[in-house]
């Protein structure tokens, strides 16, 4: 028990002070579970179909030359499958509706075969689970968060490169995150995991480590075998290729709209993902949560929200605009997430709990300056 004041202290909050807060948060939670129904899977597939139409769109003028818009449509299909639909199933938040098909959950969706029918990305699902489900939601702002953007780029951050050099570095980066971040980072943690579950001391290497990309590695084997070779040969070269009844120009167009509109997911991907928990404005931490309430605690002021409300504006944002939301409650459906963020928002404003919330494009700032050491991550 004084361990747990102490760690409390330490970050200059007592949560005895909240109790109000948490019975509040606590009904919060029941109220919104409850409102549950049939139309929040209705909402899903229907934004589904959105993302699928956008793809279709994109690839059906693709062949016709180069073509910002085919590749814009792409990339919102690509984004689309991995932030909105395969974040949300993969965290259950659709299997208490009453009959869910098996496929909306995290059990059935991309499984097997199903992967090229439900998110064929870059990132491998169990992958995907390992890193993002079990390992970042639960370490949150820690040392041990794979996402903590702060500990991740310390190379660049401790670097004597001038600042100018840095900031491009990281735009450069931006546009190829996923195969240079995601894939390979996801992979590490999946592998871990699998040495911890046979009494490994689940050790992981880090991305700058060789190792990680060498094909001849069981790492670097299943990021080349399972990851990279078959999303490039289908995306650039086999759906392309669909396209030679038109003419080798055709195929051409098609494989360059298909390349440039996988930096374009890479950007928009990194605009609203990277910044969701990073910045000079954002708590992180150095021990593990004391308890249930601190743990709470953390998602809330450890996390950033968008702005938020109307499908066209959450599309865009990929609903990571209700990342607050998402840390407390990560079973929950995006209807559920719109319906609850404002009743939070309020709550703890009332209670004097830090909430974040700015634009997309102030966040990107804030946490590029955290990425190049220009700022740092508050640990008051």
């Amino acid at each position: 028990m004084h361990e747990e004041a102490s760690a409390e202290a330490r970050r200059g909050v007592n949560l005895d002070q909240l109790d109000g807060f948490f019975t509040e948060l606590d009904a919060l939670e029941k109220e919104i579970r409850a409102s549950l129904s049939e139309a929040d899977l209705a909402h899903l597939k229907r934004i589904e179909r959105v993302g699928r139409a956008c793809t279709v769109a994109g690839w059906a003028t693709a062949w016709t030359g180069p073509s910002l818009i085919s590749a814009l449509l792409i990339a919102q299909g690509r984004t689309t499958r991995w932030t909105t639909v395969a974040h949300h199933v993969s965290h259950q938040g659709y299997r208490r509706v009453p009959g869910v098909p098996e496929r909306y959950t995290r059990e059935g969706f991309a499984s097997g075969k199903r992967r090229f029918l439900d998110w064929f990305d870059v990132i491998l699902p169990d992958a995907w689970h390992a890193e993002h489900n079990q390992l970042h939601h639960t370490r949150l702002g820690e040392t041990a968060d794979p996402d903590l953007v702060e500990e991740n780029l310390k190379w660049l951050r401790e670097s004597d490169l001038p600042m100018p050099v840095r900031y491009a570095i990281v735009a450069v980066m931006a546009g190829a995150w996923k195969w240079i971040y995601y894939a390979p980072n996801t992979i590490q943690e999946a592998l871990a995991a699998e040495d911890r579950r046979g009494g490994g001391t689940g050790e992981r290497m880090r991305l700058l480590d060789p190792r990680v990309w060498d094909p001849r590695t069981p790492s670097g084997k299943r990021l080349w075998r399972e990851s990279f070779l078959p999303y490039a040969m289908f995306h650039f070269a086999l759906a392309p290729a669909l396209f030679l009844p038109l003419g080798p120009g055709a195929v051409a167009s098609a494989a360059f709209n298909s390349a440039l509109a996988e930096v374009i997911t890479n950007l928009h991907t990194f605009l609203i993902i990277t910044t969701n928990h990073a910045g000079d404005d954002v708590q992180a931490f150095e021990d593990p949560p004391a308890n249930r309430r601190d743990f709470l605690y953390r998602q809330i002021v450890g996390s950033v929200n968008y702005r938020t409300g109307g499908d066209l504006n959450d599309l865009l944002h990929g609903w990571l605009n209700y990342q607050i939301e998402h840390h407390v409650w990560p079973d929950m459906t995006m209807l559920q997430y719109r319906a609850v963020q404002p009743k939070l928002r309020e709550l703890c404003e009332r209670h004097g709990v830090p909430y974040v919330q700015h634009s997309v494009w102030r966040r990107l700032k804030k946490t590029v300056d955290v990425m190049v050491g220009k700022t740092n991550m508050r640990r008051d």
